[in-house]
């Protein structure tokens, strides 16, 4: 199966077969792919909260309650559950943590001269959105969806279904969980499993606008 044929095919699973779960194995792919998903300047502003058993799906489930109780089905009966949280502060202290981050991977390893020139970059991206735009958490955030396509795309092409949850209550969950005193608020839930015969959304054909409306070549 090539990419394209994982976008046409993959969709929004409605419903899981709670008695099937996700090998070790394949999960650890899927745990490469939230380490290495792309971020703008190598940001890699998020934090993940995994659950695979019951407990701790329903302790991620306190936050689909009320309004949003349509979705706690979903987080139950999935096989593994990822709450994407980002970071909510984003400050030198951190910056120089990515820095030496890099450091210690190698990166720096050709040219040493690369690390101030690589950490004056990022500065001036991030302070930018800290100071002039005013919409760091918001920057933040839009990096984390970033890795959310990486996951749904990448769990695709290896046979998961897997869901985009945005309905749920983020306080709830970041109080439940104690994000907030960790530095990180709760932003979407991603449930990962395997679809239930019954699940209707399953046969249904998709629907995108047209290539004449949403591509414009120069």
């Amino acid at each position: 199966m090539n990419i394209a044929d994982v976008a046409l095919t993959r969709y929004s699973t409605k419903e899981f077969d709670k008695n099937r779960k996700i090998s070790e194995s394949n999960f650890n792919d899927l745990k490469t792919l939230l380490r290495f998903s792309p971020s703008s300047v190598n940001s890699q502003p998020w934090h993940f909260v995994i659950a695979d058993t019951d407990e701790g799906k329903r302790k991620i489930a306190e936050g689909t309650q009320g309004i949003y109780s349509f979705n706690e089905g979903k987080v139950l009966d999935s096989s593994h559950v990822v709450l994407f949280c980002a970071k909510t502060n984003i400050d030198e202290e951190y910056m120089y943590h990515l820095l030496d981050t890099e450091e210690k991977d190698g990166r720096f390893e050709a040219d040493i001269s690369f690390k101030q020139a690589n950490h004056s970059g990022r500065s001036m991206f991030v302070n930018m959105h800290r100071f002039e735009y005013k919409d760091a958490q918001h920057w933040m955030e839009k990096q984390v969806y970033l890795n959310m396509g990486t996951l749904l795309l990448g769990a695709s092409a290896m046979g998961i279904d897997a869901v985009p949850i945005e309905g749920l209550e983020p306080k709830a969950l970041d109080e439940a969980l104690g994000l907030r005193q960790r530095g990180y608020t709760a932003l979407a839930i991603i449930a990962l499993g395997y679809r239930k015969d019954s699940d209707f959304n399953a046969k249904l054909p998709k629907s995108r606008l047209p290539e004449t409306e949403i591509f414009t070549f120069l």
